[in-house]
């Protein structure tokens, strides 16, 4: 029963990652991936939101097997942000290659704590 509900966080996480690049990146006229950087910022801060939730025990271990597994596993993408800092690298955008790099794993990681910091201050009296 567990990998119904990781299916259907992915069948909401993976339309939404596809309408979420496509909108961020139409928005910005640069090479850089604002698209990818932008979902897995997200995805991290929900994920780091459902694991406090869940640490605090206000929420199941279902709703992280919907949210977190599904939703933000289909949401956020290791291998496209990959692939587009090697095709930064590859074309000579090296500084933005780096930046993409840095920046996305320190994003990533801030938004995570954040978002368990701020579950564990909301909800950890629950």
């Amino acid at each position: 029963m567990n990998w119904l509900l990781v299916i259907a966080g992915a069948m909401i996480g993976a339309p939404l990652r596809y309408a979420t690049d496509r909108l961020v990146q139409s928005r910005h006229d640069t090479v850089f991936p604002w698209g990818t950087f932008a979902v897995n910022v997200a995805g991290s801060l929900v994920l780091g939101l459902i694991t406090g939730a869940v640490a605090a025990g206000a929420a199941s271990s279902q709703l992280q097997l919907l949210l977190g597994t599904g939703l933000c596993g289909a949401l956020t993408t290791y291998s496209t942000f990959s692939y587009e800092t090697l095709r930064l690298a590859g074309t000579g955008a090296r500084f933005y290659a780096a930046a993409n790099v840095v920046g996305s794993v320190a994003a990533g990681l801030g938004a995570a704590f954040t978002g368990a910091a701020l579950a564990q201050a909301f909800l950890g009296s629950a």
